[in-house]
């Protein structure tokens, strides 16, 4: 009884402290080394991080850590103090931007507005490597594609370690207007040895699906008037870039390439940004995925930081922007802002050449022509109250003979702290050149819509949700990513968590059933899957998870009934290596041949650091397709390691190999196919990055490929250069 008494007390003595948080203005300069000897340091706010979240259930932390804050006219400060009782334990390695987070790290989220529905993340491991994203309680969403200029430093002490970070209001939206302000703050810390405990500077209540909601309110802040900060990145790009052309390399393309980006804080709330000319090129190259018998396109993440600032103004929960369709840009312009209970955006791009998706109701494809395109998007979303809100987004793009723009509009609802709903929906109309029609995009004028409403429910032990969709065949939104129309689908499942806890045989037991169900829009054949899934956590940050997953399925006048299985699982091996795999089997359709096939999909991993400054990864993904009878189809292997030096914080040398290969029977197969498909890719390239746009970049990549009838041949080869630097102002 004492001991829940004095249980209760820590709850109630954190949350008046968290209530009652006044963060006071620096009373003089702070140097960013992980010193923390400026007298104001000594004046700043403390903030303990002492409740355990996960795997305990709202315990005191293990460890004592303190996060302190203050703030001056143009930047945010924070510092950390992380003690441990055994420091040779503590995981801190270098690694590149968001690449930390299974370190032992520290972090703080903020809500500037205190609106409960947008936060910005920073994150940094005892080396000062950073990691920022934005979370979204509107969209459950937490993007660490996002980056900020900002600077950091750690530092391990003989108890510990300390971190400190600045980080310009400027890099923020926050509220315009003068006095004081108290914004939604959280700090957290990561502690990760036999098992990951996560602390929180917050009393947790997992009987609330949100989490920004529940942010300590911190109040005291002071921000200029009026915007007067001006972020400015000239850039220089060369590249070489050689093809193989009767029977030898020759040179491409070549060229030495200026390019200017800009930010503008026109107010503390609102920013527009301009780039002319700007270097989109990958300096990564995109993961490795099979492509052998699928029935929709691949796509993959956006990455160009132009794109992704202010991207979370754009979101809605269909996929109606994805801007990695503006493949060549010229010049872009974006403006994104909230006041008050409005926000919005726009963004309207010029680009070289236009890329289509084209969308049928069982598959989709792509394919691109050489003429320029311009793309306009508008985005608006107000609060209805305090737990609503409602938005009208637009899209358009256009070119000679061509042009798609879609019309959407959205609301999300928190009818209970555990209970929301979302609905949106959208019309289209398009306009496609003759040369599409090869592709299999209709001619003429198409008018199409899309719905979609979905209610979700989480607390402490149960998560459910249910939901509705339509795609009409005529509905496009070039400037989206919708891979397949002329469909109506639901979807309703339900998770149920049994907690465990750090000193029992399981953190977390889920068991979770799930289905959902298709039908073509003229109602010519349906399709439904269900997913039966066991998931277990246990210590060393290990899962193991368990699926049936028996469906039907239509292809080509034919309806299929398939069932599949998967066993996959993780697990820390020790401090430097950890290690994950899957094995997924069972009955698929091999829609080359219209035909019911088996298959299998092996894809072991690994990912190792060697000291601190040694990282990389080794993966496998091998794909068997046989017919029923045991005949072979294909066969399909997909090795890829990608290995990481880094000298510093701030500097690393990354070498990358991919290698694709494909073994087909002719004999199988209705149409003629090679036997024998090799490609390889590697790529090298040497990075010294000041901050999110200050950048030094040299590379060189090729590719290699082979049939039956040619030898391993090299295809093309590519030099390119970068220098970037961003001027604060």
């Amino acid at each position: 009884m004492l001991n829940r008494l004095l249980a209760v007390m820590v709850v109630v003595c954190a949350c008046t402290t968290a209530s009652a948080i006044n963060v006071k203005k620096a009373t003089g300069p702070i140097r960013i080394d992980a010193v923390l000897d400026e007298p104001a340091w000594a004046e700043a706010t403390p903030i303990r991080i002492d409740r355990e979240w996960f795997p305990g259930d709202d315990i005191p932390a293990a460890v004592a850590t303190e996060a302190l804050i203050t703030w001056d006219d143009d930047t945010l400060y924070v510092a950390f103090r992380a003690s441990d009782p055994q420091p040779a334990q503590i995981r801190a390695r270098f690694a590149e931007r968001d690449g930390a987070l299974n370190d032992d790290n520290v972090g703080i989220l903020i809500d500037p507005f205190n609106d409960e529905r947008i936060a910005y993340q920073f994150r940094m491991n005892p080396l000062g490597v950073q990691a920022d994203a934005i979370n979204s309680d509107v969209e459950g969403t937490e993007d660490f594609s996002w980056d900020a200029i900002w600077d950091s430093a750690g530092r391990m002490t003989n108890d510990g370690y300390v971190v400190e970070a600045a980080i310009p209001l400027q890099q923020l939206r926050i509220p315009a207007g003068k006095g004081d302000q108290s914004w939604g703050v959280m700090a957290m810390r990561d502690y990760p040895r036999n098992v990951r405990h996560r602390f929180r500077s917050i009393v947790t209540d997992e009987n609330r699906n949100c989490l920004i909601c529940q942010f300590a309110d911190v109040s005291g802040f002071g921000v200029p008037t009026s915007g007067r900060n001006v972020e400015v990145t000239p850039s220089l790009t060369g590249n070489l870039q050689q093809d193989r052309s009767s029977g030898r390399l020759s040179t491409e393309d070549r060229g030495l390439e200026p390019g200017i980006s800009g930010r503008w804080a026109m107010t503390p709330s609102t920013s527009l940004q301009a780039t002319i000319n700007p270097d989109f090129s990958q300096v990564e190259a995109d993961a490795a995925a099979l492509d052998v018998n699928t029935r929709f396109a691949l796509s993959f993440p956006e990455k160009r930081p132009f794109f992704l600032e202010g991207s979370d103004f754009f979101d809605t929960q269909m996929p109606l922007v994805f801007t990695r369709t503006i493949a060549a840009p010229i010049a872009g312009l974006k403006l994104t802002g909230k006041s008050g209970r409005h926000a919005y955006g726009v963004l309207i791009a010029r680009d070289e050449i236009t890329n289509f998706l084209v969308p049928f109701d069982q598959s989709s494809l792509r394919t691109s022509i050489s003429d320029a395109s311009n793309t306009a998007i508008l985005r608006y979303r107000g609060s209805l109250s305090s737990t609503s809100t409602a938005g009208v987004l637009f899209s358009s793009r256009t070119g000679d003979d061509y042009s798609n723009s879609v019309l959407s509009a959205d609301s999300f609802f928190r009818l209970t702290e555990q209970d929301s709903v979302r609905v949106q929906v959208a019309g289209a109309r398009s306009e496609y050149p003759e040369i599409l029609t090869a592709a299999g995009q209709p001619e003429g004028t198409l008018n199409g819509h899309s719905f979609l409403a979905r209610y979700d429910h989480s607390d402490r032990d149960w998560t459910w949700l249910a939901s509705y969709s339509e795609l009409s065949p005529e509905f496009r939104a070039d400037a989206g990513l919708i891979n397949q129309v002329g469909v109506r689908s639901g979807v309703a499942g339900a998770s149920r968590r049994v907690r465990g806890g750090p000193d029992r045989w399981f953190r977390n037991l889920n068991f979770q059933v799930f289905a959902d169900a298709r039908q073509e829009w003229d109602s010519a054949w349906n399709e439904w899957g269900a997913d039966i899934v066991a998931v277990y956590q246990g210590s060393r940050q290990s899962t193991v998870s368990l699926l049936i997953a028996p469906n039907q399925e239509h292809f080509a006048g034919t309806t299929y009934h398939n069932t599949r299985y998967n066993v996959q699982g993780s697990i820390q091996a020790g401090r430097d290596l950890s290690l994950s795999g899957s094995v997924n089997w069972g009955e698929a359709i091999d829609f080359t041949n219209q035909r019911k096939a088996e298959f299998i999909t092996v894809s072991p991993s690994a990912t190792f650091h060697l000291g601190r400054h040694i990282n990389g990864d080794v993966s496998w993904v091998r794909q068997i397709f046989s017919t029923t009878a045991g005949d072979e189809i294909f066969t399909a292997d997909i090795p890829q390691t990608r290995i990481i030096y880094h000298l510093n914080r701030r500097t690393f040398v990354r070498a990358i190999l991919q290698c694709r290969s494909v073994d087909r029977d002719p004999e199988q197969y209705v149409v003629p196919v090679g036997r024998e498909s090799r490609n390889l890719l590697s790529q090298l390239l040497v990075s010294y990055r000041l901050d999110a746009q200050t950048v030094f970049l040299a590379g060189y990549s090729d590719n290699y490929s082979a049939t039956e009838a040619i030898d391993l041949t090299q295809t093309n080869r590519a030099v390119f250069i970068k220098l970037a630097y961003a001027w604060l102002f």
